[in-house]
């Protein structure tokens, strides 16, 4: 009799694991990098102010470089940059990226982003936070998308960074295509 108590026991036990197993195996998410849930292209424009262009600029430095190195380190920016959709910066902005950069590498010219895109227009309407390393010495880069609202409500995926201009300290325009893994 105490045996057949144990067996059943045992049985039950494992019973309860495969099903556990079966039913999260079943709610997991597999990623497919080659196939993001929605993929786009938008433009980054960057025009830094230079003391007499308040009009035009869209980005200011808000702390001086410490003097460690000779690659800007410690130099703050902040920025309310517009998105388009094409290389024109006079084209309608789709979104605006608000949020900041500094230079972090005391041996070479690397920056450290976080912003949000903010999407407010008739087609889309919502957030997406975006930050990591921007190490501009490579051809392209990839940020982390951690999260969204509205149209992209918990969205995460990757914004891949290529420099498509660079006008000196003045203006840059970097071309971002953006895959997003998690849609819901």
């Amino acid at each position: 009799m105490r045996n057949l108590v144990a067996h059943k026991s045992c049985f039950l036990v494992l019973l309860l694991l495969l099903f556990t197993s079966q039913f999260s195996s079943a709610t997991k998410k597999t990623l497919n990098r080659d196939q993001p849930c929605k993929r786009f292209v938008l433009y980054f424009h960057d025009i830094l102010f230079g003391g007499n262009d308040v009009a035009n600029a869209t980005s200011a430095a808000v702390a001086n470089e410490t003097g460690l190195g000779n690659f800007k380190f410690g130099k703050l920016f902040v920025f309310d940059d517009p998105m388009t959709k094409d290389k024109n910066y006079l084209s309608p902005a789709v979104a605006r990226a608000q949020g900041f950069y500094f230079y972090d590498m005391k041996s070479d010219y690397n920056a450290w982003f976080a912003y949000t895109l903010v999407f407010n227009s008739t087609k889309l309407k919502g957030t997406l936070n975006i930050m990591g390393a921007d190490i501009m010495a490579a051809q392209t880069r990839d940020l982390s998308i951690v999260g969204g609202t509205g149209d992209f409500f918990m969205a995460r995926g990757i914004a891949t960074f290529m420099t498509d201009t660079f006008q000196g300290a003045k203006y840059f325009r970097v071309k971002m295509d953006i895959k997003l893994y998690e849609c819901y």
